[in-house]
């Protein structure tokens, strides 16, 4: 495969590059490139403009044909439509919510990702991004960053991250709504989840998993909106008396439509026996 170039005017100076970079170490499957604020995004080769997602049409319809043939060909069977869709809403939404997100968590630097800033290679797990502003508390050393917008505190530091992942999502979702056969309460559902459990995931690879999940209790605790539910991390017993973190996931990815029998561990639908048992097994 030939990999796409990104245009010229990467800028390695971001304050947030080198969370990026942090993520692509720990997480290989994704990459994401700062460009400069002037340079165009990525196209053709498989790059898709979130703009784009957000608009809906072909655009959407084209990114999920990719979903609709894995599916064919990994359960041999195809799903209905608003699974195929939500299939490929999750696989999008999972690594553009750490574009905010890690940023936050490990250098207290909120970007702002707005849909015409944003491109993703999906094949690659490849993003771009041009990073016009952030926001940042005052102690920060990128306080003084042209881009820099400073916030007095970590609860305004943290209405920063809703309100970023928010602007972003927010098109995303109605772009891929009319093909999902849910509301926005549960598409925002979607969002609250994708938010805590990357996160969430990257944080175990990066050996901070206790320190993520008191970070996102305290993001979404369960009242903001237009988010549906909260981080709510509640813990199970293992058979060697051992803890086992778990969630009640706010949404469905609506896999138990392929395999019935094998239900995600945070799913509602995953009884807490079954949760210990594919807990343990992973670990």
């Amino acid at each position: 495969m030939t990999v796409p170039t990104v245009p010229v005017g990467t800028a390695p100076a971001s304050p947030v590059t080198s969370a990026y970079a942090r993520l692509a170490e720990v997480f290989p499957g994704m990459r994401t490139d700062v460009l400069d604020a002037a340079a165009p995004l990525p196209s053709g080769s498989g790059w898709v403009r979130a703009d784009g997602l957000a608009s809906g049409g072909t655009a959407v319809d084209t990114f999920l044909e990719w979903d609709e043939a894995q599916i064919l060909r990994d359960y041999q069977q195809r799903a209905r439509p608003d699974v195929v869709a939500s299939f490929g809403l999750h696989r999008y939404a999972w690594p553009a919510c750490l574009l905010v997100t890690l940023p936050w968590f490990l250098h207290r630097r909120v970007p702002r990702v707005p849909v015409e800033d944003v491109a993703f290679q999906r094949a690659l797990g490849r993003f771009a991004v041009r990073v016009r502003e952030f926001s940042c508390l005052p102690d920060d050393p990128a306080a003084s960053h042209p881009d820099a917008r400073v916030v007095p505190d970590e609860a305004a530091l943290r209405a920063e991250v809703l309100a970023s992942v928010a602007a972003h999502m927010g098109p995303v979702l109605e772009g891929f709504g009319p093909r999902m056969r849910r509301g926005k309460r549960a598409l925002w559902g979607m969002a609250t989840d994708e938010i805590v459990e990357g996160l969430w995931y990257v944080a175990h690879l990066l050996g901070e998993e206790t320190r993520a999940m008191t970070e996102l209790e305290r993001l979404l605790p369960g009242t903001t909106k237009p988010y549906v539910g909260a981080a709510g991390f509640r813990e199970l017993t293992g058979p060697d008396g051992g803890s086992l973190p778990t969630r009640d996931r706010a949404s469905c990815c609506f896999f138990y439509t392929i395999r019935p029998e094998d239900t995600c561990v945070t799913c509602p639908r995953t009884c807490d026996s079954d949760r210990v048992k594919k807990l343990s097994a992973a670990l």
